[in-house]
């Protein structure tokens, strides 16, 4: 392996080598900093500005943390390794004969950006198995904007009600109907049910928030399935103590303005939310490689792809399988492979030995159910409850990309601790024409 690597077209010698990596999210920024003492330029091409801390997203939908609160600019990020720059624009086209990425960027020409080595890290998006009609009655939960769209529409839901006489209504626009019981939606039920229980008992004169109907909907057998049985059952109870509904083992059939069909039964709601499954980033396709049934790219050892030693793919848009799995689409995988990427081009371009193939190293796996419950799972270690819940909270804290952000977000949750209030319940107005 090691000799194919090193028979791969070396970068001109009269320029230095230029690494463009696809991509602003754990993995790229991971794999740019591993860059950060290479003698090589490093460009990160994005269609947004910003970094997103992904599993803090939901508490941007139920008012819990501001927009800012969980996001930084990539350029900021990035401001003190010289090497790198930012290039705001969507990729539309790659040409790996050529060494090329073609890009189009706001209120400009496209142009074609070449390259020595390709980092592709553009991570996944929404999967409506097969039912695209479903995105316009369910919003899905991946960027900043899908955030503020649910927390309006959850928040404009109890407006409503608040606002109507019939109780029909009023019921139906106090159901909230998640679809997929991973940890995304999980942990979004969860924060709606404590929101409505706590938060907003004492805001209405004609509605009772506490009277909120949560349902969350899951195919599979259970809540959690990539967790342990035993952690899954746990956060079950966990849930119905908070009054989620949880049913499971059913398909969604229908999705309406009015609410969702799901194994022949109706439940009318004013606020679909969809949690379920996701798809690999368009770009995967443009490149033309292998692909497994989920549409990511196969990748091997050295997260590289076949016949392009020079193109690597990482994070939620390639697959991998270690010890007999493929690697879970989780933010610790897609820095771990950053890193190593980046590692591995400084390497091959400081002469140094290839490192090893790349190997995952599972910190655990963990889920937040509301305040003082979380779930841990470490090798055999297998935790529930208030001390996993606190772990969960300081691991998140300074995992923030930034200094402020831990800072802002220490705040406002000691604050939300103690008084139950969120800092954020602003519906967004919608333009005036």
């Amino acid at each position: 392996m090691s000799e194919s690597l090193g028979a791969s077209r070396p970068p001109e010698k009269s320029r230095r080598p230029h690494v463009v990596i696809i991509g602003g999210g754990f993995a790229g920024i991971a794999a740019a900093k591993a860059l950060r003492h290479c003698e090589a330029d490093v460009t990160i091409i994005d269609r947004r500005n910003h970094h997103i801390f992904q599993p803090l997203l939901y508490q941007v939908a139920t008012a819990v943390l501001a927009p800012a609160d969980v996001a930084a600019p990539i350029r900021q990020l990035s401001a003190r390794q010289k090497n790198v720059s930012v290039l705001l624009a969507e990729v539309i086209g790659v040409d790996l004969e050529s060494r090329s990425v073609n890009v189009k960027s706001p209120g400009a020409e496209d142009k074609k950006i070449t390259f020595d080595y390709l980092v592709v890290a553009a991570g996944v998006q929404p999967s409506y198995f097969g039912h695209n009609e479903f995105a316009k009655y369910a919003p899905c939960l991946k960027t900043i904007t899908d955030a503020q769209a649910i927390r309006s529409k959850i928040l404009s839901a109890y407006e409503m009600a608040e606002s109507i006489d019939d109780e029909n209504e009023r019921r139906r626009l106090m159901t909230f109907v998640l679809v997929g019981a991973g940890p995304t939606g999980v942990e979004l039920a969860a924060s709606i049910a404590q929101m409505a229980k706590s938060t907003l008992r004492a805001n209405f004169r004609r509605i009772d928030p506490a009277t909120t109907s949560i349902v969350l909907l899951d195919g599979a057998k259970r809540v959690l399935p990539s967790f342990a049985e035993s952690s899954s059952q746990k956060a079950a109870r966990r849930l119905a103590k908070l009054g989620v509904k949880v049913i499971t083992g059913a398909m969604v059939e229908h999705i309406d303005d009015q609410g969702v069909t799901v194994g022949g039964q109706r439940i009318d709601s004013g606020t679909v939310l969809w949690t379920a499954g996701v798809s690999p980033s368009p770009i995967v396709k443009m490149l033309g490689v292998a692909t497994d049934r989920a549409g990511r790219a196969c990748v091997d050892p050295f997260l590289s792809v076949a016949d392009a030693r020079e193109i690597f793919i990482v994070g939620d848009a390639a697959t991998l399988i270690q010890d007999g799995r493929p690697l879970p689409g989780v933010a610790q995988v897609a820095i771990q492979q950053g890193r190593y990427v980046g590692g591995f081009i400084a390497r091959e371009l400081g002469n140094g030995k290839p490192p090893r193939p790349f190997r995952y190293f599972d910190k655990g796996n963990m889920a937040v159910i509301g305040k003082n419950f979380a779930i841990l799972e470490s090798g055999r270690i297998r935790l529930a409850g208030i001390v996993p819940w606190f772990i969960w909270a300081f691991i998140h804290i300074m995992f923030l990309p930034q200094l402020q952000n831990r800072r802002r977000v220490q705040n406002q949750w000691f604050w939300s601790y103690f008084t139950g209030e969120r800092s954020s319940r602003l519906v967004d107005e919608p333009p005036r024409i």
